[in-house]
This record gives structure tokens, C-alpha cells and sequence, in this order.
């Protein structure tokens, strides 16, 4: 079983930074890629960035494009995810997801792919 446990959530002012840590536990945390998505209230979660196990090959939403940087230290069994140029917009329940096989950049972007979930933390960006 895969344990999955966000952090580093919080509020904060439109423009602000904000960086969310996901630590796994439970397989060897090296071996498939992973996945933040996101879910607004009354919206359908959304993907936001993906990496591959190296981190070399990384994946992102236009909306978050030049802004968000998704990154993993595979010594600690970590997935970052770096937030600059906070919009209101961004404001969601922030979730981790890894897969548990192979997978192609578009599969990567569908969050029915993911086996494993962490629990989500909240960002709030006020304007």
C-alpha cells in the first residue's frame, strides 16, 4: 500500500509563492511518476503537473504553465510542487496522485489513471 501525505498549504495574497510537498511511503518511491491535481469547489478535480520517475520529463497545465514547477527528490521520497504568481484562481483542495504502471503524457493528465491519492491540502489566494 502507497501512503501519500501533502503539506504546505495555506492562504495568501494574489502574487505570493507557495511550495507543497507531497511524502510517500509505502513502494519504492522512485520507480513511477507522479502527479498533482486540483479541485475547486463545485469543479471537477484538474491536473496540474506530472513528472516522470527521473524528473527529467515533466508535464504541465496550460493554466499553470511558467508559473508552477513540479520537481522530486527521489532520496527523500518526496514530489514538489513550487507556486509563483498566485492568482485568486488557483484557489483548490491540492492533491498528489501516483500511478502504478507506465503511462503516456496525455494518460498522465487524467486523474482516473492515479491508484494512489493523498488526502489534499488547501491553498486559498486572495486577491
Amino acid at each position: 500500500q502507497v501512503q501519500l501525505v501533502e503539506s504546505g498549504g495555506g492562504l495568501v495574497q494574489a502574487g505570493a509563492s507557495l511550495r507543497l510537498s507531497c511524502a510517500a511511503s509505502g513502494r519504492t518511491f522512485s520507480t513511477y511518476a507522479m502527479g498533482w491535481f486540483r479541485q475547486a469547489p463545485g469543479k471537477e478535480r484538474e491536473f496540474a503537473a506530472a513528472t516522470r520517475w527521473s524528473g527529467l520529463s515533466t508535464y504541465y497545465a496550460d493554466s499553470v504553465k511558467g508559473r508552477f514547477t513540479i520537481s522530486r527528490d527521489n532520496a527523500k521520497n518526496t514530489v514538489y510542487l513550487q507556486m509563483n504568481s498566485l492568482k485568486p484562481e488557483d484557489t483548490a483542495v491540492y492533491y498528489c496522485a501516483t500511478v502504478n504502471r507506465v503511462l503516456g503524457e496525455q494518460a498522465l493528465r487524467r486523474p482516473y489513471e492515479y491508484a494512489y491519492w493523498g488526502q489534499g491540502t488547501q491553498v486559498a489566494v486572495s486577491s
